[in-house]
């Protein structure tokens, strides 16, 4: 896939996350937008982050799948958290439906003031095929 995941020596090596991910020949890259808990009907799943999270995933696996691809094709997610709330329910929800034989890929995490209303958490992804 031309896909490299890579956490040189000298740096903190996680199994959650790659320091950074190489694409190294021309691929389809799937950028996706932000994407909140919010269902078909345009409205927030749940009032909890981990409610938020879980219809997430499967907005992003949706997505994805339309493309011929999964969660594992995933390089890069960024993650905002409203501030004062916990990700662990979201790292709970990722638990669900990660595949951890994948390479885990590169991770930023934002602590936000505010997301659209009734959010929690977004996540945005880079995906490469």
């Amino acid at each position: 896939m031309g896909v490299r995941h890579i956490n040189p020596e000298g740096l903190h090596r996680s199994p959650a996350f790659s320091q950074a991910v190489v694409v190294e020949q021309p691929t389809k890259t799937i950028y996706i937008g932000g994407q909140n808990g919010v269902g078909p009907d345009g409205k927030v799943v749940g009032p909890t982050v981990g409610e938020q999270a879980a219809q997430i995933f499967h907005n992003l696996s949706t997505i994805l799948e339309s493309e011929g691809a999964t969660l594992a094709n995933i390089v890069h997610w960024t993650i905002a958290v409203v501030d004062g709330h916990s990700f662990d329910e979201g790292v709970a929800a990722f638990r669900q439906v990660w595949n951890f034989a994948a390479p885990p890929p590169a991770i930023t995490l934002h602590i936000v003031a505010g997301l659209n209303p009734g959010c929690l958490v977004e996540i945005d992804a880079v995906a490469v095929v």
